[in-house]
């Protein structure tokens, strides 16, 4: 195991020994400088865990060797502990402030060196793993893409992220609208706030108002205690509200009025509760047709989508599928202990050839089934699925099957799957198809297709 390096900056020979021979028992490398501008020179061109900076140097002061530090981008961000024979309040205050770890009194205990060097190093790893975890994330969470699409998307959220406004974001399933959300808080001005997030579909309509609103003690059975909402969580941050069209009617009713008033009253209360959250929307319904068939309040379509933004279908930004196959199959490397694995062009051609309905989410379930299953290094058009056209032909239709058998089989499947593209639209699937919608029934009765609406 590679050694923890500490430098040691100090004028004095007994305390550079002192603390160099300690903390070389302990397992770690030691480098013991007695000048300022010498250590600030190590600091910042060698990588070490852990830095020991008097307070009064020969040289120069050490707190401007701590203010240097911390002001040079080439700082590896190694804690600092500053030590000193005449510490005073203001000493150390002033030292916290300019992001020294600790400050230790002179003499020293040798126990504490010891035990604050151990804590130091510790609170570094963390910090290091968190800012590993949290790169990784944001990787996992990137808009990828090149596309024009993705670029006009991602215009469209540099321009509202700043402002306070509300956000409707439509989009298929597996499109990425949590992402874009996502986005949108993290270039807001709340981005130092957290982004509170509700799922509206996955909770139960009887408990879907005080998850948002929160209830009051004894309000409904089960309801022991107080409880805060969301909307009060994302005071001064920022909700979202996930398939927001899955709201019941006396939830948008209340809805409205805290959108309106920026108040609301907890399930059971009578006080009113101020709430400045900025909320963000998504579904993957048309909210024209839920408002037309009186599923979903007109009035609160017009506060929610003060500024809509639409995530665009795999399907309509085929040119992004390869950066997203080789961005997958890099974490799927990763997370499954993997050879790292690539795509032949004849299987990125039928990549780039397949419908999507279930969009990037479906995408990424396929490199990661590829990613175990595939034998070889490299993910030929053969390992994909029959669906893809690896030279089956798919749907079940038997090589020797007539023509007229075949043409049938894809003619069926192809409605299929612009019926699902359109969620079980008739008509907008007629009008994507290019056929009378009574020719459209004619068909779907032939083969057998009855349709549900989503």
């Amino acid at each position: 195991m590679k050694k923890r390096r500490i430098l040691v900056i100090d004028d004095e020979r007994s305390i550079r020994e002192t603390l160099s021979e300690i903390l070389t028992d302990e397992g770690y490398a030691v480098t013991a400088v007695e000048s300022g501008e010498a250590g600030l020179k190590r600091l910042l061109e060698d990588g070490f865990d852990l830095v020991f900076l008097d307070v009064w140097l020969r040289d120069r002061d050490g707190l401007s060797v701590l203010e240097a530090a911390a002001a040079d981008g080439r700082r590896n961000e190694a804690p600092i502990v500053m030590i000193s024979g005449h510490a005073n309040v203001e000493t150390a205050v002033r030292a916290v402030r300019l992001g020294a770890y600790d400050f230790l009194e002179k003499p020293l205990s040798l126990e504490r060196v010891v035990l604050t060097a151990q804590k130091a190093i510790e609170r570094r790893d963390l910090l290091a793993e968190v800012a590993t975890f949290r790169g990784r994330l944001e990787s996992e969470s990137e808009l990828l893409g090149n596309s024009a699409p993705m670029r006009k998307l991602r215009e469209e959220i540099a321009r509202v992220a700043p402002t306070d406004a509300r956000v409707l974001i439509t989009g298929e399933n597996g499109t990425g609208k949590e992402l874009v959300a996502r986005h949108i808080h993290r270039l807001s001005e709340r981005r130092e706030s957290p982004l509170v997030e509700v799922n509206c579909a996955a909770i139960p309509e009887e408990l879907i108002e005080s998850e948002l609103f929160g209830h009051v003690r004894g309000s409904f059975t089960g309801a022991s205690e107080d409880r805060r909402g969301k909307f009060e969580e994302a005071d001064g941050a920022t909700l979202f509200l996930d398939e927001v069209a899955d709201m019941s009617a006396k939830t948008q009713a209340k809805m409205l009025r805290a959108l309106q008033e920026g108040r609301f009253t907890r399930v059971g209360g009578s006080r009113a509760i101020a709430s400045d959250a900025r909320v963000l929307s998504a579904t993957n319904k048309n909210l024209a047709d839920e408002i037309r068939r009186g599923a979903f309040r007109e009035d609160l379509f017009f506060r929610l989508a003060v500024v809509p933004i639409h995530v665009p279908a795999l399907r309509e930004r085929t040119d992004d599928i390869p950066l997203l196959a080789e961005h997958f199959l890099r974490q799927a490397s990763v997370r499954f202990g993997r050879k790292p694995k690539s795509l032949a062009a004849d299987a990125v051609d039928a990549l780039e050839a397949y419908g999507w309905p279930g969009n990037v989410r479906e995408l990424k379930n396929l490199i990661e089934r590829l990613m175990i299953l595939s034998p070889a290094d490299e993910v030929r058009r053969e390992d994909l699925p029959a669906e893809f056209g690896n030279g089956a032909i798919p749907g079940g239709v038997a090589p020797e099957a007539p023509l007229r058998d075949a043409r049938e089989d894809f003619e069926r499947r192809y409605i299929l799957a612009a019926l699902k593209r359109n969620r079980g639209n008739v008509s907008r699937t007629a009008e994507a198809l290019d056929l009378e919608r009574s020719n459209l029934y004619r068909k779907l009765k032939a083969y057998g297709i009855e349709v549900e609406r989503e």
